[in-house]
């Protein structure tokens, strides 16, 4: 059985011979699915495939994704100074002090970037190559992050449901003895008001027919048992669940909420309302499945 949380962190790195890139991807839920990066200029030529890899891997989800490189130790900074830019910064200023003025230089002046090399990294194979890389391993760490968190949240879910059962088997047990009350108490009404009030016996007896079966809950205690047998299915088979526990959920809180109006029982109106705490819980948990 394989469950997705979309909630996760995944992060991966990859050294080459001039670079370091590490990239991080953070997800949340989301009803559809939502990507945004915050990275450098130097990989938006590659945005589209990123989000295409990202939507091949994952169904939903809201993701933030972080992309960070820097030269190796030994490609340093000095290596990208140009060497013309400098000279010609330097002549300038001499002839704006003058002859006789002093020009004071520190070397780290020319770190900035207006003084490196005009390289186009987007065209740099070695850096987009080791992006790609990073990434492949960010997201084999997220899927593996979001289904551990999937798992967790399963067992949760597990807990609330057999909670769930235990009180939706007291409304079983409660399902018939209630009718058999209710129709002693109408019964001997009659009998109470019988000698003062005229009634017709058989119009009575359909009366408490017709309200036996307004009161009536088997039909909404099927429904909930197919419900729950849906619900064991799916997390039996695993894989995208999310959007149909959303609608089991309704359909279950549904039958529930009109098993507990129709109930004149205290021990199943009681049972209904831990059966609607658990469902709600249950509900919170399956808002973060994928």
């Amino acid at each position: 059985m394989t469950i997705y949380s979309m909630t996760g962190f995944g992060k991966g790195e990859f050294q080459s011979e001039n670079y370091l890139v590490t990239v991080e991807i953070k997800s949340v839920n989301h009803r559809f699915k939502d990507i945004r990066f915050k990275m450098s200029s130097v990989f938006n030529s590659q945005e589209m495939l990123m989000k295409k890899e990202l939507s091949e891997t994952f169904i939903r989800g809201s993701f933030d994704v972080s992309v960070n490189y820097k030269r190796s130790e030994k490609n340093l900074k000095f290596d990208m100074i140009d060497e013309a830019k400098v000279k010609a910064f330097v002549t300038s200023m001499k002839q704006m002090v003058g002859t006789e003025g002093q020009l004071s230089i520190v070397p780290t002046d020319f770190l900035r970037s207006e003084f490196f090399k005009d390289v186009d990294l987007s065209q740099d194979n070695e850096l987009i190559d080791s992006m790609w890389k990073a990434l492949k391993v960010a997201v084999s760490e997220l899927s593996k992050s979001r289904n551990e968190e999937g798992m967790k949240l399963v067992g949760v879910f597990n807990k609330h449901l057999s909670d769930y059962k235990k009180n939706f088997q007291v409304v079983l047990d409660n399902a018939d003895s209630f009718q058999s009350a209710v129709e002693q108490k109408l019964k001997k009404r009659f009998q109470e008001f019988g000698s003062d009030v005229k009634v017709e016996e058989s119009r009575f007896l359909q009366e408490i027919v017709y309200y036996l079966e307004k009161m009536d809950i088997h039909e909404e205690i099927n429904r909930i048992k197919g419900h729950l047998k849906k619900l064991e299915d799916l997390f039996k088979n695993g894989g995208e669940i999310g959007r149909q526990l959303e609608f089991l959920f309704q359909e279950l809180g549904r039958e529930t909420n009109t098993t507990g109006s129709k109930s004149t029982v205290n021990e199943i109106s009681e049972a209904v309302v831990q059966m609607k705490v658990h469902l709600e819980k249950m509900r919170e948990q399956g808002l973060n499945l994928e």
